[in-house]
Order: structure tokens, then C-alpha cells, then sequence
């Protein structure tokens, strides 16, 4: 039962009006007792959050004996969360690190995953600069200072001022292994000048405000005041902008899928809710710029 767009409007500005990624996601009316609700703890991925909200809020709609907490952090924060017990869900926007799995079976458990999402890593600059396109490999130089000057790559003669997420995201790690490493085994790291961000709309906020700047994003996040950059394999092409149609078809090289982790097998309202998520919730997912998932089950 998809959101209305101003029910949806509204509860990302809540989000923005809090200054926090938290919300607990309450069916109407008042007429389930707190203490005869199965509550749900959803924590991690920042780039899931407001998707995460979204679903919350539809899918106890629906279940009035259900309350669901929706909490962002990152998804590292989601992971620790998982692997010592404070939340059912983990929200992550890429897939768990061996040693994260070696902690959750130190833990007593094996992580199941679910595939929640498709995204785009969308990388944006101020509207003000001129360039329109750029290889994987030049995004790497510049994010290693290797280029320093929008001139190196058929810019103005401007510093390039980097922008990335914080270490915790599953962004970061994502955009380190597969744009700045290029996908290869490599010891390449962000140059000392990134400036990292806490949040994506902090990485936003300061693209349209430098016109200096690059950065990367969620495709969810991006606005209208942001010019978004073509982006190719190598030198040959394609140039390719980041869409839910390009992520579909494989076209656009920075594209990735969301996921939700649980401790085990999820049994009782925790397993319906992640096969709604999979079925009927997957009608959410385009309104808030994401590519629906085909229906998976945990692993």
C-alpha cells in the first residue's frame, strides 16, 4: 500500500526538522496498547533510511500490532548494532566484510541476508561546472590527488574540492573498492584533502554551495540543483548517467544493491515484515529514486 507523496514529503522533512535519521513508525488512532506491540529495532545504512521510513510507516499501517524504530548511523553503526544484539535489522548498503561475519558467528550467529534495493552511485558537481562526463579511472585519480584541477580534465582552471561520506558508511566503502580501487585488489586510499562528510545531505548541501566540488551519492539524494556526471568504464564509453533504467540494465558502472541483515534466520513478525519488503513494499522503492529488488530469501 504505497505512501501518498505529501505523507511521504513529510516524513522526510520530519527527519530534516529533527536533525536526526530516527523515527519510530506508529499505526493511527492509538488504539493498540505499547506494551502489546511487537517492536521492531531497523538500524544502519544512512543511503536505506528514508526508504526504511517509508516501508515502517506503510507496513504498520497495516499491522497496528506491529512498532517499528528506523534508525540511520551508517552502515557500520548497522552492522555493530546486529552483531551485539541492539537492533533485528541492519540496514547496509553493501555486503558484509568477512570480519564482520567472523564476529556475528563469534556472536552466536550467522547473518541472513536480504536484498532490499538496487541503487546508483550518482556523482555530482555544482551546476556552475563545465564538466559533463568522467572515466572511472580519472574519478580515481582525482580521489587519490593524483588530479587536483578541474583543467586536468577538461574543466576550469579551478582546485578540485573532494567530497566524500564518512569512513562508517557503506558508501564510502562501496566508492573506495570500486572507483577509487577500480574493483582490483590495491592498497589505494582517499586523499588526505577529502573532506568527509557526516550525511548525504551534508555532501549535497556543500555541492551547491562550492562550485569547486565533487562528490558521490545515493541516487535518492540527488536534487534538481545539482548537475549529475556521466560516467564510463574507460576512455571508449559509454558515458552513461546513473537511473533506475541504466541501473537495470547494467549500463551504468557504479550501481550497486541494498541490503538488510538479520541475526539468523528472522522467524515471526520480523520474517513477514522483510517478505513484504520483498513483495508488496518494493511498490515504495521508485517513488524515493531506488530500483526495486526481485524477491529474494535469506542466506
Amino acid at each position: 500500500m504505497p505512501l501518498s507523496s505529501h505523507r511521504l514529503s513529510a516524513a522526510v522533512a520530519l527527519l530534516l526538522v529533527c536533525g536526526s535519521v530516527t523515527a519510530c513508525a506508529q499505526p493511527k488512532g492509538g488504539d493498540v496498547s505499547t506494551a502489546s506491540k511487537t517492536i521492531i529495532q531497523d538500524k544502519g545504512s544512512d543511503t536505506l533510511v528514508n526508504l526504511a521510513l517509508a516501508w515502517a510507516e506503510a507496513y504498520v499501517e497495516l499491522h497496528p500490532d506491529v512498532s517499528i524504530s528506523v534508525t540511520g548511523g551508517g552502515s557500520g553503526t548497522g552492522i555493530t548494532a546486529l552483531n551485539n544484539g541492539t537492533t533485528d535489522i541492519a540496514n547496509v548498503s553493501r555486503e558484509m566484510k568477512a570480519e564482520e561475519i567472523d564476529a556475528a558467528k563469534k556472536a552466536g550467529f550467522v547473518p541472513a541476508q536480504f536484498t532490499v534495493a538496487g541503487d546508483a552511485i550518482a556523482v555530482v558537481v555544482h551546476p556552475e561546472n563545465p564538466v559533463e562526463r568522467l572515466t572511472l579511472q580519472q574519478l580515481s585519480d582525482m580521489y587519490t590527488g593524483k588530479v587536483s584541477n578541474w583543467a586536468q580534465v577538461g574543466g576550469d582552471d579551478w582546485p578540485i574540492v573532494l567530497l566524500s561520506r564518512e569512513s562508517n558508511s557503506g558508501t564510502y566503502v562501496y566508492f573506495l573498492e570500486e572507483v577509487v580501487r577500480m574493483g582490483q585488489r590495491s592498497d589505494l586510499l582517499f586523499s588526505p584533502d577529502t573532506l568527509l562528510m557526516p550525511s548525504s545531505e551534508g555532501i549535497s548541501a556543500e555541492v551547491r554551495q562550492n562550485r569547486n566540488a565533487i562528490g558521490y551519492d545515493g541516487l535518492g539524494y540527488v536534487t534538481s540543483d545539482q548537475k549529475v556526471i556521466a560516467v564510463a568504464r574507460d576512455g571508449s564509453g559509454p558515458y552513461v548517467a546513473p537511473s533506475p533504467a541504466t541501473v537495470l540494465d547494467g549500463s551504468y558502472p557504479v550501481a550497486r544493491e541494498l541490503y538488510m541483515y538479520t541475526a539468523g534466520e528472522p522467524t515471526g513478525e520480523i520474517l513477514a515484515y522483510l517478505e513484504w519488503i520483498q513483495r508488496e513494499g518494493q511498490a515504495l522503492v521508485p517513488s524515493l529514486g531506488f530500483v526495486p529488488a526481485a524477491p529474494t530469501s535469506g542466506s
